[in-house]
Order: structure tokens, then sequence, then C-alpha cells
């Protein structure tokens, strides 16, 4: 009887998480696509999207206006930013259940840097890959990225045979810095994309439209894909992996799926957005803090949570200071550093402890 009632309980707490992270990211997108210089009445988004689904729901008492604002501006820029959350915050949900810290994410990895210098080295020589053309950017931002994880991977072997989390993670950091200096060295030799560059750098989704979210959709189709295929794996390897291995997992592959997974995500979402750090450490810790650790249930709600996340976030950069945008990369460092910073602290409490 007890244990029924356990099991019923936990039905409902997942239905629970699973509506209250969907009313979350629709709730966040309304308003982010409603706010604004001029400001659109929810009723009016939700028939100009509707309409546009399906062409039968009259728009007729809608102004013209309201209808190329939505469809032409705002809904792709929110469009953008959630897609570019959710890539990043299951990309960083992946790397923490992979290597059992809360600290891991693309940022601390230097997979971002390494997916920045892809990009920065696309715009500084004006790269275009015939047959692929406009996929040149976040192809060469994957690839990149995922050097850069490998690099960092067999950098922390050679330090320290165990690779320790700890070892990885400044490991990650050193190439950062890194990988920092040589994006510094190509804005210093840059002409006139010098602009173009430090805005991308500072993370923005900014005056992007459709383009590039047909850019980042299939590449986060393929690595959210991936990674969904694998939460049992991800699962037993958040065990150790000795106890993954014993009980049937092939660590080595599923540990090189997972990171090529998470490549393609990062890649891909720094590629459209420019580097945009916390959201992959936050947002998982978090979910994981409310809903437990399961991965069947984690992956899912972290791509939610962290689409609805971004998109707010990116509301906040083009509002508080209007008309001036500041770029969303600085309000996801000025909610994630201090979060970074009291995770930090726990973990260091309960190792004492």
């Amino acid at each position: 009887m007890q244990k029924q009632f356990t099991l019923k309980f936990l039905a409902k707490s997942k239905l629970l998480a699973y509506v209250s992270a969907c009313l979350f990211l629709v709730i966040s997108m309304l308003v982010g696509i409603s706010v604004g210089t001029v400001s659109i009445p929810v009723m009016s988004i939700i028939k100009i999207i509707g309409h546009e689904i399906f062409p039968f729901i009259s728009i007729e008492q809608i102004e013209p206006m309201y209808k190329n604002i939505v469809m032409n501006i705002r809904f792709p820029r929110v469009l953008l930013a959630g897609l570019v959350g959710a890539a990043l915050a299951i990309a960083g949900a992946a790397f923490q259940g992979l290597l059992r810290n809360p600290l891991a994410d693309p940022y601390t990895l230097g997979v971002s840097s390494g997916a920045s210098v892809g990009a920065v080295l696309t715009l500084f020589f004006h790269l275009t890959i015939p047959v692929i053309g406009s996929f040149t950017l976040p192809l060469l931002s994957i690839l990149f990225s995922f050097i850069t994880i490998f690099l960092v991977i067999s950098f922390a072997r050679k330090i320290e045979r165990s690779m320790k989390v700890e070892t990885i993670i400044l490991t990650g950091i050193i190439f950062s810095s890194f990988l920092g200096a040589l994006i510094s060295l190509m804005i210093a030799l840059t002409g006139d994309e010098l602009r173009q560059i430090i805005g991308w750098l500072l993370g923005s989704v900014s005056m992007r439209g459709w383009e590039y979210v047909k850019i980042i959709l299939p590449f986060f189709i393929l690595g959210s894909g991936i990674l969904l295929l694998n939460v049992n794996e991800l699962n037993a390897m958040s065990f150790g992996e000795d106890r993954a291995h014993h009980l049937g997992v092939n660590v080595q592959r599923r540990k090189m799926i997972v990171l090529t997974a998470g490549s393609i995500l990062t890649g891909a979402a720094v590629a459209v957005s420019g580097t945009i750090g916390f959201v992959g450490l936050v947002i998982p810790h978090l979910t994981r803090l409310m809903w437990g650790p399961d991965h069947k249930h984690l992956l899912p709600l972290s791509i939610l949570t962290g689409s609805g996340f971004l998109i707010l976030a990116d509301l906040v950069a083009r509002t508080v200071i209007s008309p001036t945008e500041l770029p969303i990369g600085v309000i996801t460092a000025l909610i994630g550093a201090p979060v970074f910073g009291l995770i930090l602290i726990k973990v260091r409490s309960e190792r004492s402890g």
C-alpha cells in the first residue's frame, strides 16, 4: 500500500514538474513577444501565430503593424533565444551527469571558448564552405568545440590518470583562458569586422531572424535527440564509471557519444548567439534541486526551463535600459556568477563535512 502511494506521489510530482516547466516556457514566450517599445496584446499574439499555423483563423481586426512586429522581429528572436537556452541547458545537464559534478558545463569546460574560436575564425576570414553555405558558421563552431573538449580530456588525463573532475574543470579554465587570448589577438588584428565580432562575443540574439532559427534547429534536434536516447547510460554513469561498467554500459563509447552531442549543441548555440555563459551551469543545477537527478526527466525539464530562462534574460537585456540593448551574456553572467559561487561553496562544504 505504501509502495503504491509512493509511486502515485512520484508520478504526480513529475506531472507537476512538466506542467510547471511548460507553463513557464509558454508565459516566457508570450511576455517576450508582447513587451517592447510597442506593446502587443497577448490575444493578438496568439491569433497572429495561430493564423500562421491555421490560415482559417481571422486576424482582420488586428493591426498589420502588430503582425509584422510579431512574425518578423519578436517571434523569431524569442524562438532563437529559447533554442539557445535549451541547447546550453541540456548540454550542461549531460556534462554534469557524465562528470558527476554540478560545476561542469560548456562554459567551465572550455567548450564555449572553443566554439567561439571557430566562429570568430569564420567571421574573421569570411569563410564559406561551398554547398553548405550559411551552415559554415555552426559547423566550424561545432568542429572547434569538439576538438576543445577532447583536448581538455586528453590534457587532464596526462596530468592525472584518474581524471578527477576538479582536474578536468581546471584544465577547461586553462584552455578557456588560452582560447580567449587567441580571440583577443584576432580582434586586435581585425579592421571593419571589429564591432561585429565584439558584439557577437558578448552574446546576443538581436537582429537575427528566421535564418538563424533554421541554422540552429537541425543541430539542436540532433544533439538533444542523441542525449535523450542515452538517459539510462547517463543515470548509470552518474554513480561512477566502475558501477556503470558493471551494469553493462560501454563507458568509453557512451562518454564519446555524450561529449560529441554536447559539443554539437554548444557549437550550434555559440554560432548563432555568441558566448552566453552560465546557462548550462545554473539551469540543470536548479532543475536537479527541484525535481531530482533522474536524467529521464532532468534533460527534458532542463530544455524547457533553460529555454524560458534565456527568453526572459533576453527580455531584460533589451528593455532594462531601453532603447539601448545590453548583451544577453552580461545578464546571464550577473545571475550565473553568484550561483556558481554558491554551488562551489556547497560542494566544498559537503566534501569537508
